[in-house]
């Protein structure tokens, strides 16, 4: 196997002027570069990348905790994470919380002894929020509020709910039922907050309902990694709620909708209509094109890679989260960042980046 004193000997240099070459540290005459570049092409000579991280004291790698990938929510988001990390030269390591024995704990500790650059939690946590600012170490959650000192990235969910509500309202529903997670995540901090921002599309959704005089019910699917649960939970709606006229839910949930109502003989959008919450591939894949509010994937894995990159060179500075960097509120909708939904009680925090959403009416709504 080729190493550093191979390259060294075929070029004619000392091994330190190899390693100043590599490391892109000190400096180095041209000529000299040009002979080490060229002795490790013609060796084919490949540099340890990890050896590289571990010399400027990075690894190069980072951690993202979700609960589970067989939701396609989360496998879309890690894909998409994947590929902005790689085009910044960062690894992904990925921890799915209910398929691993450990859990988060594992990937925490991880960081607090520098294995990982970096952590990305966007799965649900029991820690509050002393727990993760006395990690003091670059954490960045995805809609999941970590406390104040913890750098943010949400959608824009109290949007999303809006956007919902007004197609509903416009097309004339009546009855509408709403499939999503445990209530008991609405207020999972006290009466008034959550550590969960999705909440505030079923919270903007219900009160626009309640204004324009619509009947909706909530019912419980279970934990998001529950995915026979969600199954259960649509066909239990339609038993308990024979006048339905228009079904909310995550897009795996607005699926399973549009198969129970072509299983009962009930036409979509005629009788029934569906708007599913999250535009994954699952939405085009529902036998019938989804009425989807859309969360804008992309725009959600450069901001959290933004600010990846922002608290690793934070702490690479010496900062410490007792003085929070400036640059948390995100150009990419500065209007919604600051944006603070006073009924809800769980406002994004001044480190939060709230992404845009859209609306996309398609064939399950009038």
């Amino acid at each position: 196997m080729v190493g550093m004193r191979d390259v060294a000997k075929k070029a004619g240099v000392s091994v330190s002027s190899v390693s100043l070459v590599i490391n892109g540290t000190g400096y180095v005459s041209r000529d000299m570069r040009e002979k080490v570049e060229q002795a490790m092409r013609e060796l084919d000579y490949v540099p340890n990348e990890l050896a590289r991280h571990f010399y400027h004291g990075k690894t190069g790698i980072v951690g993202v905790i979700v609960p589970t990938i067989r939701h396609p929510f989360f496998a879309t988001l890690t894909a998409h994470l994947q590929r902005e990390f790689a085009a910044r030269s960062l690894r992904t390591m990925l921890c799915s919380t209910v398929d691993s024995a450990s859990g988060e704990a594992q990937y925490v500790d991880m960081l607090r002894q520098r294995s990982l650059d970096a952590l990305v939690v966007a799965a649900h946590t029991t820690h509050d929020v002393d727990y993760w600012t006395s990690i003091e170490r670059p954490v960045v959650a995805f809609d999941r509020n970590l406390g104040a000192h913890i750098a943010q990235v949400s959608s824009d969910h109290a949007r999303g709910g809006a956007l919902v509500a007004d197609v509903l309202t416009r097309t004339g529903a009546r009855d509408v039922v709403i499939i999503g997670g445990p209530r008991a995540q609405f207020t999972d901090l006290d009466d008034a907050h959550t550590t969960f921002p999705t909440v505030r599309y079923v919270q903007t959704l219900e009160e626009r309902l309640d204004a324009a005089g619509i009947a909706h019910a909530y019912i419980e699917s279970g934990e998001v990694f529950d995915l026979d649960g969600i199954r259960r939970a649509v066909h239990d709606a339609f038993d308990a709620h024979p006048d339905i006229d228009a079904f909310v839910g995550a897009d795996l949930a607005a699926a399973f909708a549009v198969q129970e109502a072509a299983l009962r003989g009930i036409a979509v959008p005629g009788r029934l209509q569906v708007v599913a919450y999250d535009g994954t591939v699952v939405a085009d894949c529902a036998g019938l094109p989804l009425t989807a509010v859309r969360q804008d994937f992309d725009a959600i894995a450069r901001a959290i890679a933004d600010n990846v990159g922002q608290e690793i060179d934070w702490f690479a500075d010496g900062g410490a989260h007792g003085g929070a960097p400036s640059h948390h509120v995100s150009s990419t909708n500065a209007s919604a960042a600051n944006e603070t939904h006073p009924a809800h009680g769980d406002a994004p925090s001044p480190r939060a980046t709230i992404i845009p959403v859209t609306l996309e009416e398609c064939s399950t709504t009038r």
